[in-house]
């Protein structure tokens, strides 16, 4: 599993074309928190979806479903990382995808104003 870099947006802008890198097979990792989102290109002809895993459970027993979104072929997509995919032990939030061809990803979070 590999830990993507979060990349912070300062108030006159950052450029992202040079930010993504390969989706890894076994995974990735990235920091969560208000504003941290997960950009997700898919330059492949079939559909794939990324899943973050929600560690958290409610009354103690009863999980929360992981958030799975659908990147189309072709398409890009932003998906927001917030605290509810932080993993207590890790800090951090994991990351799955259904298949890795032609995917890259990048992580940014907007700088505070």
């Amino acid at each position: 599993m590999a830990a993507l870099t979060t990349n912070v947006v300062p108030l006159a802008g950052l450029r992202t074309d040079n930010l993504f890198t390969a989706a890894a097979a076994g995974g990735d990792n990235c920091a969560t928190g208000a504003g941290v989102l997960l950009l997700v290109k898919n330059g492949d002809a079939a559909s794939h979806t990324v899943t973050l895993a929600t560690p958290q459970t409610f009354d103690g027993d009863l999980a929360l479903e992981d958030r799975a979104v659908a990147v189309a072929a072709g398409q890009d997509a932003a998906i927001p990382v917030t605290d509810r995919y932080r993993d207590p032990s890790t800090g951090r939030c994991s990351i799955t995808y259904d298949a890795v061809t032609s995917v890259t990803v990048a992580v940014i979070r907007t700088a505070a104003s």
